[in-house]
């Protein structure tokens, strides 16, 4: 029974998905409207989180950027619908990846070099990983969160994994990446999703504390798996470009701490350059720094 009702959720979003891409517009201007204006989505928690992360800017920059962002949200959503029908082509001309980064890559592959990629939730990470497969040799490991609703997760796996990416729980990734033999693989963790507080690591992140996952580190250290950011950066409605660069070639020789307070700076540039692009609408910073960690001294910017 699960797997004939996931059928057909997954035959009409496919359906919908054959929708040319100036109707699919169309309603990203629809859902812009009715998200933004009457049902309000979560429009004070991107406000809030808006006015503490930027609070030089003035109330109407905050309004036009938290304007920016239900605009681009909405463009997410019907571009990650359009998904399972995209070709190789279209990917590549909506998608590139910069040259630079695709020889990186391929010299890791080349090498046989497994990699540690690390990136966040801006312009579309989803698009990102189809484009990753469709221009880079490696194979692909993504780490993700299962989601509650069996039939969601099943969908969000079968699309992740459409051109080839490996989808594994965030709770079996400790087991896999131990399994891994150096193939040139790379594995991509996405670096700004709420950790539990007390095994965080805590820093200051768009002018606020903020934990963030130490995963990322803990494996790169173990492993000696060199880590590289990518970048996501929004050019035009539904045009995007990826720039994959090296952060710590040598993670075994780093300090603690070191890892994830590097790629949360570099998440934070990327940020700060197109805010309008992230994913605002998280409750990121709901948790407050524990007792037993208010002693550590948190890096300035």
């Amino acid at each position: 029974m699960k797997c004939f009702i996931f059928q057909w959720m997954y035959i009409l979003f496919y359906g919908t998905s054959l929708l040319p891409f100036f109707i699919m517009y169309r309603v990203s201007d629809f859902l812009f409207i009715m998200i933004f204006y009457v049902l309000r989505y979560r429009k004070k928690v991107v406000l809030e989180n808006l006015r503490n992360a930027f609070p030089q800017k003035s109330e109407q920059d905050i309004f036009r950027i938290c304007k920016g962002f239900y605009r681009h949200f909405c463009n997410v959503i019907v571009e990650v619908i359009k998904m399972p029908s995209l070709s190789e082509a279209e990917i590549k001309r909506r998608c590139p990846l910069t040259p630079e980064s695709v020889e990186l890559m391929n010299d890791f592959y080349s090498s046989k070099i497994n990699t540690i990629i690390v990136m966040g939730h801006v312009g579309n990470w989803e698009l990102a990983n189809y484009a990753f497969n469709l221009h880079c040799k490696n194979d692909l490991y993504a780490i993700y969160k299962p989601l509650s609703n069996d039939y969601f997760d099943l969908l969000i796996r079968k699309l992740r994994s459409r051109w080839g990416t490996n989808v594994i729980s965030i709770d079996d990734v400790t087991e896999v990446m131990n399994k891994y033999e150096m193939t040139g693989n790379a594995t991509g963790f996405i670096a700004d999703q709420r950790p539990a507080p007390e095994n965080a690591y805590w820093t200051i992140f768009l002018n606020q504390e903020t934990p963030v996952f130490r995963g990322t580190e803990i494996l790169a250290r173990r492993l000696g798996y060199p880590v590289v950011y990518l970048s996501t950066k929004r050019i035009k409605r539904g045009y995007y470009q990826v720039h994959i660069e090296t952060l710590i070639e040598q993670p075994k020789s780093t300090q603690k701490d070191e890892i994830s307070e590097i790629h949360t700076r570099r998440l934070e540039q990327d940020i700060i350059e197109q805010p309008e692009a992230w994913l605002w609408t998280h409750r990121r910073w709901r948790d407050k720094i524990p007792e037993s960690k208010s002693k550590i001294q948190i890096p300035n910017k």
